[in-house]
């Protein structure tokens, strides 16, 4: 059984008494898998995990980490976290063995059990060989590495990790997102960010966030396919002139892509692509493939947002 690890239950939060940074946010995650939290700049995310953290107490609302109350037992529940904020809390004038030594400190790991768990994390992470290596002098992939590693030297349940690709070269964002879909084989893992695509390509499931308020909590196949496709790209080898696709009951419009492809918009006709076969069949036409055009991730983020 995938064990419930995070709860929250009516979180809401306001700086100055009145306006609501975050407003009524209700979602729970579970043992294992990438969560993904989304929302443009501004719109709540980091209020969102800060409270989770610990280091901001919301105005209302609760908070469960591994079925502990952060509000009741703060401590014990910060236990069970770790967290890479956007600017990770690197000393570039450590090496880092030091760094992760002072990390294990303070997160209260036993003396004996230190090394091991150092050990064990830069094998984790692949940064072994980076040992005696100045934090300052390891290029940015490797210094993510080193803070995704502060926040799982401990064995936390629960993995925060905000805009951890950010600034990152595309070589190095495709290691460092492999290290995180490793990580969540076994713990649960947040992953934060307001860039559409690197949530497509590592989380499972998805919380939309925009203007304080949950806009979209569903799966990712779910978020690609919440805007219905509105056009159709046809195969054919011999085409017919536009007015005999005018004449399909929903197509709106044609546009000839190629000699033998075409684009059809049609409202919004759950049986269209029904209507298309059988006038092609009674037609004629030499259809040889229709494909209905997914929504982009950009026009189903515009979408979501003006719900906020």
């Amino acid at each position: 059984m995938n064990k419930e690890i995070l709860r929250i239950e009516r979180l809401s939060h306001s700086y100055n008494g009145s306006t609501w940074a975050i407003r009524d946010i209700n979602f729970k995650i579970h043992q294992t898998g990438i969560l993904g939290l989304l929302g443009s700049n501004g719109a709540g995310k980091s209020t969102t995990m800060n409270i989770i953290c610990g280091v901001l107490r919301q105005s209302e609302g609760e908070v469960f980490i591994d079925g502990i109350p952060l509000d009741a037992n703060p401590e014990e529940a910060k236990t069970k976290i770790g967290f890479l904020p956007q600017t990770a809390p690197l000393y570039p004038e450590h090496t880092v063995d030091e760094y992760l030594n002072y990390c294990a400190y303070l997160r209260k790991i036993e003396p004996a059990k230190i090394k091991a768990s150092i050990e064990a994390v830069k094998e984790r992470c692949g940064i072994s060989h980076m040992s005696k290596r100045l934090i300052g002098n390891l290029s940015g992939g490797y210094r993510q590495r080193v803070g995704i590693a502060q926040a799982i030297i401990h064995r936390p349940k629960l993995v925060i990790l905000d805009e951890p690709t950010n600034g990152l070269d595309p070589n190095q964002i495709t290691e460092v997102r492999s290290l995180i879909k490793e990580i969540a084989t076994e713990r649960a893992v947040i992953f934060s960010s307001h860039i559409l695509s690197e949530v497509q390509m590592i989380c499972n499931d998805i919380i939309m966030i925009e203007g304080g308020r949950t806009v979209f909590a569903d799966t990712m196949n779910a978020f690609n396919n919440y805007i219905k496709p509105h056009s159709v790209l046809l195969d054919i080898d011999n085409p017919p002139a536009e007015a005999a696709f005018m004449k399909i009951q929903g197509v709106q419009s044609v546009s000839f892509v190629t000699r033998t492809k075409v684009r059809l918009f049609f409202d919004a006709e759950e049986k269209i692509t029904r209507r298309i076969i059988e006038h092609s069949a009674k037609a004629g036409w030499e259809l040889n493939e229709i494909t209905l055009d997914k929504s982009t991730l950009d026009e189903v983020f515009a979408q979501l947002s003006k719900t906020a």
